[in-house]
């Protein structure tokens, strides 16, 4: 059986240039609904470039922190079309 990380790491390589996911919503996926904060965990501690972390983002619409700067998370999401 896969571990808690594992799972959201496939279900965040998942997520295509120009979309988003809440926290909540890949903790759900992940088969743990209440465990947003431990996905904000996990994608701050991803660094492969594969896991496109910077697309998760809070619930209430603001884009949350990111690895690498979070006006560098905005910049990209800009970028992709994400957000305007």
């Amino acid at each position: 059986m896969k571990s808690f990380r594992e799972r959201v790491l496939e279900i965040v390589a998942t997520i295509h240039r120009g979309e988003t996911r809440t926290y909540k919503q890949v903790a759900a996926a992940a088969g743990s609904p209440n465990a947003a904060r431990a996905v904000g965990t996990i994608m701050k501690s991803n660094y492969d470039p594969k896991i496109p972390c910077h697309r998760v983002v809070r619930s209430d619409g603001k884009p949350g922190e990111y690895n690498r700067g979070a006006e560098n998370k905005i910049k990209i999401l800009r970028e992709e079309g994400a957000i305007k």
